[in-house]
């Protein structure tokens, strides 16, 4: 049976919603560039707050979600089954990104 996994990670942040989102687009920018060899064919969509992504690592087809909430960020992700079993190791390093993402540059 194959089936899809979807993570969910939130990470607090202390940012207007604007300031929170524009930084993850920054962020999501300079990470295609720095994973420009490990992942193809990244997509991204914004309605509002709320971006739609879709990425091919490994050769997998991984989308998700993004939701820039006004003390959060909520990532849903959906992986395919040959991913899913990694899912949690994914997690940290998923989180130190967004954490670095929306830290105070102060």
């Amino acid at each position: 049976m194959t089936t899809n996994k979807t993570i969910t990670i939130t990470i607090p942040h202390r940012l207007t919603q604007q300031e929170a989102r524009q930084r993850l687009q920054k962020g999501l920018t300079d990470l295609k560039a720095q994973h420009a060899a490990s992942i193809a064919q990244v997509s991204e969509s914004w309605n509002g707050d709320q971006m739609s992504f879709r990425l091919t690592a490994m050769g997998q087809s991984i989308t998700g979600r993004v939701d820039v909430q006004p003390s959060a960020i909520k990532l849903d992700i959906d992986l395919p089954w040959l991913l899913a079993a990694f899912a949690e190791k994914f997690r940290p390093r998923i989180e130190q990104e967004g954490r670095r993402m929306l830290e105070d540059k102060k």
